[in-house]
């Protein structure tokens, strides 16, 4: 092999290496975006929900939309805890360890990132209501990002093949290294 191509292209016969590598990269990217994605739904709605009035007070007063909101936010942060745990753990192994132990970790927090962002674009739509389906004014933001989300839950894998690839891929590492479960 052309020794100024191997430095480029990498190992011969380890391609598949790199392109899988390169899926846990896409997917952190995926999951950054889902996740901010989220959040502005959440405060796009706060803001809206301080400002609308129903029913002679703000509709941030109902306890059904505090609860709405309360749920998109525990779901992002949960989210972004585990990506800030994810990130850390990569930064502390070398990349193809991070490879082997975290694929399955990254796969499942890619489906619950795009799972988060659906979650949360589908209630801010509820507190929208028929804003959240103009493409201008107060819910153009919404109705853009609802409109959207399986543009975000199908690159670097489907949810389905994510969660399972989370499993199969936790269970092998967890043989691998003699754990137990």
């Amino acid at each position: 092999m052309n020794c100024s191509l191997a430095k480029t292209t990498g190992k011969e016969n380890r391609g598949f290496n790199v392109i899988m590598t390169n899926f846990n990269h896409e997917r952190i990217g995926i999951i950054i975006q889902a996740l901010r994605f989220a959040r502005v739904c959440y405060e796009e709605s706060v803001k809206y929900a301080s400002k609308r009035e129903t029913f002679g007070q703000k509709l941030i007063a109902h306890a059904i939309i505090r609860n709405k909101l309360a749920q998109m936010a525990g779901r992002i942060e949960a989210c972004h805890a585990w990506l800030e745990t994810l990130v850390f753990q990569a930064h502390s192994m070398d990349e193809t360890e991070a490879m082997l132990k975290l694929g399955g970790a990254i796969a499942g927090l890619k489906a619950q990132a795009t799972q988060t962002f659906e979650f949360a674009a589908r209630e801010a739509s509820q507190i929208f209501g028929g804003l959240s389906y103009s493409r201008g004014g107060q819910g153009a933001k919404i109705e853009r990002l609802y409109r959207d989300v399986r543009a975000y839950a199908i690159p670097g894998g489907s949810e389905e093949i994510m969660l399972d690839l989370s499993i199969r891929q936790s269970m092998k590492v967890h043989k691998v290294l003699g754990m137990k479960l």
